[in-house]
């Protein structure tokens, strides 16, 4: 399996320079509390008015209450919750999330 990088040039030699990371974070805005469980990210989606809908061994989907047709799908493992994930709660309540680098 091949590294992941960028390829550069230094002194004439090409060398694959490791690619940096960055860390991501959901923060419920009205608090400014960042997300660290599941449980924590139920609680503040539960006070938008979502609920879970479906649940089984890997994810937890919710919905909203009034019937809309929005999912969010995340991960039950809160340490596999991925920017996709973030960025899908971000996106569907747009003034009380956001996502932020560490």
């Amino acid at each position: 399996m091949a590294a992941g990088g960028v390829w550069v040039f230094k002194n004439g030699v090409m060398e694959l320079e490791p690619e940096v990371t960055s860390r991501k974070a959901l923060v419920y805005v009205p608090a400014n509390e960042t997300m660290k469980s599941l449980q924590a990210l139920e609680r503040r989606l539960g006070s938008l008015g979502w609920e879970r809908y479906y649940e089984d061994r890997a994810i937890v989907q919710l919905h909203k209450r009034d019937g809309g047709v929005d999912l969010i799908s995340v991960p039950r493992d809160f340490s596999r919750l991925r920017s996709t994930h973030m960025y899908d709660v971000v996106v569907k309540n747009r003034d009380h999330f956001k996502v932020v680098d560490l």
